[in-house]
């Protein structure tokens, strides 16, 4: 009866913490059956977004077209044959290479509608200036996957170019560029995985002074990855993924899973230290660090699964992914680690680094930071000042956000040194417009009668009038006749407002008043699918921005019993977001101009990345605030003033939240050295944030504002107290009859 009653008195955390230290081998075994259950799921294979689902709005719309009247999509591709020294292409050689490059791709028997520019009726594939000439044709089967495909087609196209060294002769298409990204991000993230887990091994290792400890974290993130992984393989089937999902997943994974174990692990080593025993240091661990653990993952959760709001593809993989990963590590924390804690006992302190172990041990059972002692003294002391100049220099650093533009990065996200992408630029220079064209998809009876082909003329003729688009165009139909896809190049590069005003034209006025007067238009491409995303995320992001913090305020409502607390949290965090926001385009748009990172070329951010970093950093954030919300307001209900507090529980969590940021922003810091543009963006935005949020914000600002504000940072109305029931292993705060001295 007795223990019926201890147990009723414990928190869930609590009871999973001692579940586990109890029951061990199960719990162990349990871990390693869903282990390998994932890795038997993960070669099912997750089902792929469609290029419908990516896309919203009238894209959407013409891409179901597409796939509803049975149109095979073709990878469009093109070859670039320039003069090098500034001479006509119009001679004897041009055409001749020409001619060699429409038999070479040909025999390879892998595309189909070669068009060579000298042939009657290709004029249109000449440049202006006549120095260049395009060889077009499209890749047979499907385009998603003509990129696996695209090799004997690139092996031809050098062999001619090797033949006619004074002519510069290049390809670039959807294949060709899908083919460098995939090689380039395939290549980035091996490196990535090679540098960010062993580098998180030597962090922890430093941090801990023993092997086995620095293992742990490591083997439980990486273990939750894998476990992630494939449940999200399972998940895709009823949502699918898009091809980044894997790679939130290993970077959010990497970090929240050893964040989640640092907070457990340091929690339970110091209760080892103050004298009682294994077993009741993991207890004790589970019922402090483990409340916190779960309060900030379910934070996260919800945040992650808010993206789903938006109603876009991009987001349900990332959400999905995130999501899952993140629950996964927080049961790990909860109920593997004290298993394998109580195991291993003391045990867990072996192989130490020679008298850095010694010091680390004699430091723990001092349980304070001198360091952070020293950091903090001054926001105690001087909290408005302190309050001040630490907002004042966040919101500094987040007013360039103020001018932050967005657009679907495209091929634009490979680095500028890809041979591909130097073609990509050479064709926009030679002829004024993007290579990825906009697509007017048609829908009629029978698009091949001659209203339709006179209605397509009138498109063509009226879109080149404009100046705004330009040649080549090239009408595609489907073998029913139902369909139709005219290929308009717009000026531009494809993101900026030169594009989007062409796009504008294009839908506004010239479709409408040619090829929509007798059918149905819909008009599609990488330009129109960048601002159809911006528009759909523009209209649903406040209700996730909403959403989130709604939450996150209830959350912290419920676990804090205080209004102010929620409220402080929410503003800092935002604070942190926006000055990341604003590094973000101070390095990648100008800014500033403070601030540069080689081999980054200003332009917009990549559309999904400022909604995502909204919800990451807020939920990541969390971590921390939930960590030093707990430790302080566990002071204050022992009996201590809200100053001395604040004091005690930054300078006993301070070492944890450093050495867990020192992790994440050396995990994100790998990314930001990724060839592709978006990885780039994300690993500084998310390094950024965390830097500030550990240092800036946790450091200074947090206890200068809570210094300021005094007992009203536990303030709860009365009728709100009585709404919010109690837990049974919440401690009742112990009244403090003396009044803080400043």
């Amino acid at each position: 009866m007795k223990r019926t009653e201890n147990t009723q008195q414990q928190g869930l955390t609590e009871r999973l913490g001692r579940w586990g230290a109890e029951h061990r081998a199960r719990a162990i075994l349990l871990w390693l059956a869903l282990l390998l259950f994932a890795i038997v799921a993960a070669g099912v294979g997750a089902k792929i977004l469609s290029s419908s689902g990516e896309l919203t709005g009238e894209s959407a719309k013409a891409e179901r077209m597409l796939e509803q009247g049975g149109f095979k999509r073709s990878a469009p591709e093109e070859i670039l044959l320039q003069t090098r020294n500034g001479e006509s292409i119009r001679t004897q050689s041009g055409r001749r290479a020409a001619h060699e490059l429409v038999t070479a791709v040909g025999a390879t028997g892998r595309v189909k509608n070669v068009r060579n520019p000298f042939a009657a009726g290709n004029a249109g594939q000449l440049s202006r200036d006549g120095r260049s000439a395009l060889v077009l044709f499209s890749m047979t089967g499907k385009a998603e996957t003509a990129k696996n495909r695209v090799q004997p087609v690139l092996d031809a196209v050098d062999r001619v170019a090797a033949a006619h060294p004074q002519l510069r002769i290049e390809q670039f298409g959807q294949a060709s560029a899908g083919k460098a990204l995939d090689d380039t991000v395939g290549k980035d993230f091996a490196r990535a995985e090679v540098i960010s887990i062993p580098l998180t091994f030597v962090i922890l290792w430093l941090a801990f002074a023993a092997l086995v400890a620095a293992l742990l974290p490591v083997v439980l993130a990486l273990s939750a990855i894998v476990i992630a992984t494939g449940l999200v393989t399972l998940t895709s089937h009823a949502f699918p993924i898009d091809s980044g999902a894997n790679s939130m997943i290993l970077l959010i994974g990497l970090a929240v899973g050893v964040d989640y174990s640092l907070f457990y692990f340091r929690r339970a080593r110091e209760e080892r230290a103050g004298g009682v025993s294994s077993h009741d240091a993991v207890v004790r661990a589970s019922a402090t660090s483990g409340k916190a653990i779960l309060t900030s993952g379910m934070t996260v959760v919800v945040a992650m699964l808010a993206m789903l709001i938006t109603g876009l593809g991009t987001f349900i993989g990332m959400a999905e992914g995130t999501a899952i990963v993140v629950a996964v590590a927080m049961l790990g924390s909860l109920v593997v680690l004290p298993a394998v804690m109580a195991k291993l006992g003391d045990h867990v302190d072996r192989l130490r680094i020679p008298f850095l172990g010694r010091k680390l041990e004699r430091r723990r059972a001092e349980g304070e930071s001198r360091i952070w002692a020293a950091i903090v003294r001054p926001a105690l002391a001087r909290p408005i000042l302190t309050a001040a100049v630490t907002a004042g220099l966040l919101v500094l650093l987040a007013v360039p956000a103020l001018h932050l533009r967005t657009a679907s990065p495209g091929v634009t996200d490979l680095p500028r040194s890809i041979s591909v992408i130097k073609t990509y630029h050479r064709i926009q220079q030679a002829y004024g417009a993007n290579p990825a064209p906009a697509q007017v998809v048609i829908s009629a009876d029978n698009v091949d009668s001659k209203p339709m082909h006179a209605a397509i003329a009138d498109l063509e003729r009226k879109a080149l009038a404009t100046g705004e688009m330009h040649d080549p165009v090239q009408v595609d139909v489907n073998p029913g006749h139902t369909l139709a896809v005219v290929s308009i190049p717009l000026a531009g590069d494809g993101t900026s407002s030169t594009s989007e005003h062409a796009l504008q034209t294009l839908r506004g006025s010239v479709v409408p008043n040619t090829v929509g007067r007798v059918a149905t238009a819909q008009v599609t491409g990488f330009t129109a699918a960048s601002v159809d995303f911006n528009k759909q995320l523009g209209s649903r992001a406040p209700l996730v921005f909403a959403f989130v913090l709604g939450l996150a305020f209830l959350l912290l409502l419920v676990t804090f019993r205080s209004l102010v607390i929620p409220a402080t949290a929410i503003v800092l965090n935002l604070l942190s977001v926006g000055a990341a926001y604003g590094v973000l385009v101070s390095v990648f748009q100008g800014g500033w101009g403070i601030v540069h990172i080689p081999g980054v070329h200003h332009g917009p951010i990549t559309a999904w990345l400022p909604l995502f970093l909204f919800v990451i950093l807020f939920g990541l954030s969390m971590d921390y605030h939930v960590f030093i919300l707990s430790r302080i307001r566990e002071g204050h209900d022992q009996g201590l003033n809200t100053r001395e507090a604040i004091r005690s529980g930054i300078t006993h969590s301070a070492g944890v939240i450093t050495s867990a940021a020192i992790v994440m922003v050396a995990v994100f810091s790998t990314f930001a050295t990724l060839s592709v543009t978006s990885m780039k963006q994300l690993g500084v935005g998310l390094a950024v944030a965390i830097f500030l949020d550990a240092t800036l914000v946790r450091g200074l600002l947090l206890p200068a504002v809570m210094t300021l504000l005094g007992e009203h940072n536990w303030y709860l109305p009365r009728w709100l107290d009585r709404l919010i029931t109690r837990r049974p292993d919440e401690p009742k705060p112990v009244p403090v009859p003396v009044a803080e001295t400043r």
